[in-house]
């Protein structure tokens, strides 16, 4: 090799090594929630609600899980998030709203905390979801309450519901906004709070339960 072609090579090997730290750093933050968090490494206390709550990067699959009755148990559980707070009539039909909610609230999150706000999100879930609840049967025309186990899948789905609802009612009429009030009931009920609503309504289900067994 020529010395005139020798600078030539330098650069070629620059320029690749550069397109491939570029490649790598788009690769990394695609890979984290919203561009930011990364979820590679949640940990999780409850096993039987383990497998019910899945974290991925991706925070909106475009109803993909709608076509099977179980399969919402497959997608993340931030979206699962989004869509309960979907559920009202100030954020119904518009996803891309609730979904500004949840990403503003995990910075608050942050900011608050410094933990990872999936992190947070999942002990929130975990803590908040019940493990017993109450049915009623009849017998001869009379109904009675009976106490039952609640299946990890449904403990999830109320867990979701509770914080959505305690949501709702924090920010309902009131100067805090959504999103601060979705970032109070997570936190909250990651650390157990009982005066949260999400920990207030699990122990409220649980009580009338045992008094019912």
């Amino acid at each position: 090799m020529s010395e005139d072609e020798a600078p030539e090579a330098d650069a070629e090997t620059e320029e690749v090594e550069a397109e491939a730290e570029e490649t790598t750093e788009e690769t990394s933050t695609g890979a984290d929630l919203f561009g930011v968090w990364d979820v590679s490494g949640i940990e999780y206390s409850d096993p039987s609600t383990q497998r019910y709550l899945t974290v991925t990067a991706v925070a909106h699959t475009m109803g993909r899980h709608a076509s099977k009755q179980f399969e919402k148990s497959e997608i993340s559980v931030v979206e699962r998030m989004i869509n309960r707070l979907m559920q009202t009539e100030d954020n119904t039909g518009d996803k891309q709203k609730a979904t500004n909610i949840v990403r503003e609230a995990f910075e608050i999150i942050h900011e608050q905390t410094e933990e990872n706000p999936a992190q947070v999100l999942v002990t929130a879930v975990e803590n908040a979801a019940p493990r017993e609840e109450t049915v009623r049967l009849k017998y001869g025309g009379i109904s009675v309450p009976k106490a039952v186990d609640v299946a990890p899948q449904r403990r999830v789905d109320q867990g979701l519901k509770f914080i959505a609802t305690g949501t709702l009612n924090a920010s309902r009429g009131s100067t805090t906004s959504a999103a601060g009030a979705l970032a109070q009931q997570l936190m909250g009920a990651a650390d157990y709070d009982v005066s949260a609503y999400p920990i207030s309504q699990k122990e409220e289900t649980e009580r009338v339960a045992a008094a019912a067994r």
